[in-house]
């Protein structure tokens, strides 16, 4: 469908160079599309997904430790050990 519309220029050249869109009309029906999915996202949401508190609980093992499962992150690489700020 061909539309006229006003649309910040400086705005859509950003959104098409930071996402690398081929066109215009690639960037704008993106920026639809994602907005669609957003608020999708946020109806499944306060939906609950069509499960009662209670069901949210019981789907989840009592005994899950999400602590035991996480993957310890490697220490920083910059920055001095003793926490004093590099001077420049």
């Amino acid at each position: 469908m061909k539309m006229t519309m006003h649309i910040d220029e400086g705005l859509l050249d950003r959104v098409i160079q930071t996402y690398g869109f081929a066109s215009k009309t690639e960037a704008v029906d993106a920026a639809l599309r994602e907005m669609e999915r957003k608020a999708r996202f946020r109806a499944v949401v306060a939906e609950g997904m069509g499960f009662s508190p209670e069901e949210l609980e019981a789907a989840v093992d009592p005994d899950y430790d999400v602590m035991r499962w996480r993957v310890a992150e490697p220490a920083s690489k910059y920055g001095k050990k003793d926490g004093r700020k590099r001077r420049r």
